[in-house]
């Protein structure tokens, strides 16, 4: 499946670096993180990477493929 996960703010170089797994995209003061993710596991693991990293997520979707 791919989704799409949207944050509050533009992310660092570092910051979009703890995600290689997705590709970003800045748009109007947030960015879009997404991509292909496996399964359950991976995207609660990408959700878990973002509240460690102190990320608001603004909204998770699910996109078709």
């Amino acid at each position: 499946m791919r989704y799409e996960i949207r944050v509050d703010g533009h992310l660092s170089t570092a910051l979009a670096g703890a995600f290689p797994e997705l590709d970003h995209v800045e748009m109007g003061g947030q960015t879009v993180l997404y991509g292909a993710v496996v399964d359950e596991g991976e995207l609660y693991g990408l959700l878990d990477r973002c509240q460690s990293l102190g990320l608001r997520v603004l909204e998770l979707r699910q996109r078709p493929v």
